[in-house]
């Protein structure tokens, strides 16, 4: 049985997430406040807290990360940082403060999302956080060592997120996030490394 760590996941997505891995796995869950385990990904000292805490581990799957939505013609260098500070940075704060605590053949998890490859309007900070998560995972797994794997989910919008984000998304086709979680489970269980798991497109 692996030992999983789920970061984000009293979200919607990484409920999901948990239930999938909880059959075959034992899921740490973590949140931002709430649960036994939270962390503020966003803060590296934060994550290394955590996992000094947790220990060993086989996998961890971030399912994090707010961004800016917003006209591009208004929006402010700040507003931007917020994509880049806590979805890109703050998964790959993870990635760089967690990888000492991975055993051999551990995996990591990342999340991008469906506006990498179709963006909307005003969606530009988010399509340039998740094109660079997937650039981050392509280039990470070529280096990490120990036959640690890396991957990223890119999910469409999720159907239990449409109430909040429908207007952003016309047109779009949800998404279940337990179908979702299914891409997690292919990449925390498979071989595959450096690899985009398209969810919904």
């Amino acid at each position: 049985m692996k030992k999983i760590v789920v970061i984000g996941a009293t979200g919607t997505l990484g409920t999901a997430v948990c239930e999938e891995l909880k059959a075959r796995n034992e899921v740490i869950e973590v949140g931002a406040t709430r649960g036994r385990y939270h962390v503020d990904s966003t803060d590296p000292a934060s994550v290394e807290r955590l996992f000094r805490e947790i220990g060993k581990v086989d996998g961890v799957v971030t399912a994090t990360g707010k961004v800016h939505f917003g006209p591009l013609p208004e929006m402010t260098v700040e507003q931007f940082w917020v994509g880049l500070r806590d979805k890109l940075m703050g998964q790959i704060n993870v990635v760089l403060g967690a990888q000492q605590y991975l055993n051999d053949g551990g995996s990591f998890t990342l999340t991008s999302g469906i506006i990498a490859d179709e963006p909307i309007y005003q969606g530009a900070s988010a399509t340039t956080v998740n094109l660079a998560l997937e650039g981050f995972v392509r280039g990470a797994a070529v280096e990490l060592p120990r036959g640690i794997r890396i991957n990223v989910v890119s999910p469409t919008v999720l159907t239990e997120a449409m109430g909040a984000y429908a207007p952003y998304f016309r047109g779009f086709e949800p998404v279940s996030a337990q179908r979702a979680a299914l891409a997690y489970v292919r990449s925390v269980e498979g071989v595959q490394t450096g690899r985009v798991y398209r969810v919904g497109y």
